[in-house]
């Protein structure tokens, strides 16, 4: 098994934990690559010193390692599945602040983590994906974990956003946007948003409208093998979002066609680890006043 290690660079916190997870690998003779930013993290703080066999660039790293181990919070997974791709290489979450939903294992159960993933004791959940692509226009981005998000500029009026599924005409909606969310993401922007929490290995597209100026407007699950169609009437100026990441359409008159996408991302959970223990941990469901 080959051991990938990646991280949030910007985070103070990374460092120590992983300089300790390469000595371990090393004095236990285990196979690992470090994504290159990493490494010279590392170095520069003077840590731990790298071979350079063992250092690789982002797509390199998820083709040579069996697993991947990405180091941060949420954020941090949601850009290693970005930088993974379509590889569908196994992610584990190591989680360096606080709890979170995609990055479940903390930094102090690495080591039976590494027993636990070479004895095959852990599952896989293959998440869901969207991807997205509009007419005429090649966007940045073209898939999402979280979500895609059509929004209004800061400095506009609310948008009316056309929405078709399957040819069929559901909606307009006249809100300050739209969030377009898979299982996954349900426990993101979607659930600030009023959005419903799904499970996430759910086959569902949750549609969420942000600020509707229509009261009786609610979110909408679909099947997840739907396709969506999506335009800003009027041609309208509008951001649009992916897990994060905007780019501004200046000319509205396009056309977003968002479905499911071929891949997957695979996030690795330990045994002990169940969605609804995190809900009732993160959400504080049950907990008591005083």
């Amino acid at each position: 098994m080959v051991f990938g290690i990646t991280g949030n660079t910007s985070k103070g916190l990374i460092w120590e934990p992983i300089a300790r997870l390469v000595r371990y690998l090393k004095e236990t003779d285990r196979y690992y690559r470090i994504h290159d930013d990493i490494a010279r993290g590392l170095v520069e703080r003077d840590l731990i010193e790298v071979d350079d066999a063992n250092v690789a660039g982002a797509a390199p790293l998820a083709s040579a390692c069996t697993v991947v181990l990405s180091f941060g919070g949420d954020g941090t997974l949601l850009n290693t599945a970005h930088e993974i791709g379509n590889r569908e290489t196994p992610v584990l979450g190591v989680n360096l602040g606080r709890l979170g939903f995609l990055a479940s294992l903390e930094e102090g159960d690495l080591e039976p983590a590494i027993h636990n993933l070479e004895a095959g004791n852990y599952k896989v959940e293959k998440r869901m994906v969207l991807e997205a692509h509009c007419d005429g226009l090649e966007l940045p981005f073209q898939w999402a974990l979280n979500e895609f998000v059509i929004q209004r500029p800061g400095d506009r009026s609310l948008l009316a956003i056309d929405v078709k599924v399957d040819d069929t005409r559901l909606n307009t909606y006249w809100s300050d946007g739209l969030i377009m969310a898979t299982p996954t993401g349900s426990t993101a922007y979607n659930l600030a948003a009023g959005g419903p929490i799904v499970v996430p290995t759910s086959q569902t597209i949750i549609m969420t409208p942000l600020a509707a100026h229509t009261l009786t407007v609610r979110p909408v699950v679909l099947p997840g093998g739907v396709t969506i169609e999506a335009s800003v009437l009027d041609g309208e100026p509008f951001v649009f979002m992916s897990d994060g990441r905007s780019t501004m359409i200046e000319d509205g008159r396009v056309h977003l066609s968002i479905r499911r996408a071929k891949h997957t991302v695979n996030l690795i959970q330990m045994p002990e680890h169940h969605f609804f223990r995190t809900l009732r941990t993160k959400l504080m469901w049950g907990a008591r006043k005083g």
